[in-house]
C-alpha cells in the first residue's frame, strides 16, 4: 500500500484513529491496486472533530484578519513547493494523469488559499447615517462549517471550501469522498505546518452516513457540498430541518453551443476539453454539444481525427493524456449509457468501448444525431461521452439548451460578440463561457441554478456564504417613548 497515511483522520492538529469504524480502501483505478486502508469516523471521532473545531473557532474569529491571511499564504506556499508529491498522491487516488494533476489540483488549491488570504483583511461592514442617530453593520463568521467533497477534484474542492471558511474566521470539518480519502489529509498536515491553530481544519473519513451526521449535527452552522443531485437533495433536507444554510454544487448536463461562424478548431478543442478531460468526470462538462447544421460534418471530422490521437496510458507518465475512470463500477455505468445510446439510434462517431489494457480505461467517445429525448441527452453520464446535436436557429437552440432540470454551466462559440452576449444572457446556467470552456479561476464565482445547486464557490460571492451580517442601531439622543 504505497500511499498509506499515518492515520484515517486529522483532528486538532494531530493524526487520529479509531479502527472501530468501517474499512475504507483507496484503489488506484489504473491498476486496481489497493494503495491505502482507512476507517470511517465513529460517533466518537465525529464528536471530537466538531468539539475541537468549536473550541478553536472562537479564538480564530477574534484573530486579526491579516493574521489569518498570513497563515493561508504560508499554506499556499507549501502547496506549491510540494506540488509534485501532492500531484502524485492525487493521481494515485483518482487515476487522473499527472499531466492534469500537476496544473489543476493542488496548484489551483494554492490559488484559492492565496486569493482568500488577501481577501480576509478587506472585509468590512457599512455605516448608515440616520440623522441624529446612525447604524452600522458587521460581517461575522458563521462558526463551524462542514465541507463534503467529491472524488473528482479532492484537494481542489477541499481548498475551495476551506479557504473562504478560514479566511473569514470559521472552522471547518471536512469529509472527503470515501473513494478519494487521501489528499485532504495531506492538506490538513500542511495547514498545521503553516501555523493554523489546532482544530480549525479537521478531516474525517466516511461514507454517506457520516455526511448525513454532519448535515444534521447542531454544532455545524453551515454545510457546503460538492456531489450528485440525489446526494444534494438528501443533504439539503437534513440541513433544512435544522434551518442551517447550505451551499450546493451539484451535477449538470450543460450545453455547449457552436455557431456556424465559430473558429471551428477552437470549438473542437473546447468540446474535447469539455468531455474528455479527467476522463469526462467533471460536473460542469459541456456534454450536450449543439453544432450548427452548416458546420456539423466538418466539426465531426475534426473531432474524430483529434480524438484518435489522444494518448491513454500510465497516469504517472506525464505524456499520458487520458487516464482511467474512478472505478470498475463507474466504468460499467458509463458503458451502459453507451449501449443505451446505440439502442436509441444515436450514431457512434468515435470510441464507444473499453480500452484493452489494465484498469478502468474507456476510449474517448462521441455520438452524433442525438435527439433531445434520448437518455444520453437527459442524464448525467460523468464519463468521456460527448453527445452532438444539430441546430438551425438561435431561438431554437436556446430553448433546447434550457430544456433540462440542470443549470450548472453553458458555453457559446461564435465570432459575433453581440450574439455571444445575447445568447449567454438567455441561457439558464450559473457559470458560462464565451469562446472558452471549463476555465474556473478562483476570482470568478462558480455554481449553478435549478437542480445543479445554489450558492457560489470562489470570488467575492463566497463572502455571502461564509459570513453573516449583524446590524447595529446606535442611538445618540434621548429615547422618545410615548409612555
Amino acid at each position: 500500500m504505497r500511499a498509506q497515511p499515518k492515520a484515517s483522520h486529522f483532528i486538532a492538529g494531530a493524526w487520529a484513529e479509531d479502527t472501530g469504524g468501517a474499512l475504507i480502501e483507496s484503489v488506484y483505478p489504473a491498476t486496481g491496486e489497493v494503495i491505502a486502508q482507512l476507517h470511517e469516523a465513529t460517533p466518537q471521532i465525529l464528536a471530537q472533530a466538531l468539539e475541537t473545531a468549536a473550541t478553536a473557532q472562537a479564538d480564530w474569529a477574534a484573530c486579526a484578519p491579516v493574521e489569518r491571511g498570513r497563515i493561508l499564504q504560508r499554506a499556499a506556499a507549501l502547496l506549491r513547493a510540494r506540488n509534485r508529491a501532492l500531484s502524485e498522491l492525487e493521481t494515485l487516488d483518482t487515476g487522473k494523469p499527472m499531466q492534469e494533476t500537476l496544473v489543476a489540483d493542488a496548484a489551483s488549491g494554492a490559488d484559492a488559499l492565496e486569493y482568500f488570504a488577501g481577501f480576509a483583511a478587506t472585509v468590512t461592514g457599512q455605516t448608515i447615517p440616520l440623522g441624529r442617530d446612525m447604524a452600522y453593520t458587521l460581517r461575522e463568521p458563521l462558526g463551524v462549517c462542514a465541507g463534503i467533497g467529491a472524488w473528482n477534484y479532492p484537494i481542489q474542492i477541499a481548498c475551495w471550501k476551506a479557504a473562504p471558511a478560514l479566511a473569514f474566521g470559521n472552522a471547518m470539518v471536512f469529509k472527503p469522498s470515501e473513494m478519494t480519502p487521501l489528499s485532504a489529509l495531506a492538506l490538513a498536515e500542511i495547514f498545521a505546518e503553516a501555523g493554523l491553530p489546532a482544530g480549525l481544519f479537521n478531516v474525517i473519513q466516511g461514507r454517506g452516513g457520516v455526511g448525513a451526521a454532519l448535515a444534521s449535527d447542531p454544532r455545524v452552522a453551515k454545510l457546503s457540498l460538492t456531489g450528485s443531485v440525489p446526494t444534494g437533495r438528501k443533504v439539503a433536507a437534513a440541513a433544512g430541518a435544522a434551518l442551517k444554510p447550505v451551499t450546493m454544487e451539484l451535477g449538470g448536463k450543460s450545453p455547449l453551443i457552436i455557431f456556424d461562424d465559430a473558429d471551428l478548431d477552437n470549438a473542437v478543442g473546447a468540446a474535447m476539453l469539455a468531455n474528455f478531460y479527467s476522463s469526462g468526470q467533471i460536473c460542469s462538462n459541456g456534454t450536450r454539444v449543439f453544432v450548427h447544421r452548416a458546420v456539423k460534418d466538418s466539426f465531426l471530422q475534426r473531432l474524430d481525427a483529434r480524438a484518435s490521437k489522444i494518448i491513454a496510458g500510465d497516469p504517472l507518465d506525464e505524456a499520458t493524456q487520458l487516464g482511467p475512470l474512478i472505478s470498475e463500477a463507474h466504468l460499467a455505468r458509463v458503458l451502459a449509457y453507451v449501449d443505451g445510446a446505440k439502442a436509441e439510434g444515436a450514431r457512434l462517431v468515435c470510441g464507444g468501448a473499453r480500452l484493452e489494457r489494465p484498469g478502468a480505461f474507456m476510449a474517448p467517445t462521441a455520438f452524433a444525431d442525438v435527439t433531445d429525448t434520448m437518455t444520453l441527452a437527459r442524464e448525467e453520464v460523468f464519463g468521456p461521452v460527448m453527445a452532438v446535436f444539430d441546430f438551425d436557429g438561435e431561438d431554437e437552440v436556446i430553448a433546447r439548451a434550457n430544456a433540462t432540470e440542470f443549470g450548472l454551466a453553458a458555453g457559446v462559440f461564435t465570432r459575433d460578440i453581440a450574439r455571444a452576449h445575447r445568447v449567454i444572457g438567455r441561457l439558464q446556467a450559473g457559470t458560462c463561457w464565451i469562446n472558452a470552456y471549463n476555465l474556473t479561476p478562483v476570482e470568478m464565482p462558480f455554481g449553478g441554478v435549478k437542480a445543479s445547486g445554489f450558492g457560489r464557490e470562489n470570488g467575492h460571492a463566497a463572502l455571502e456564504h461564509y459570513t453573516r451580517v449583524k446590524s447595529v442601531y446606535l442611538g445618540l439622543g434621548d429615547v422618545d417613548a410615548p409612555y
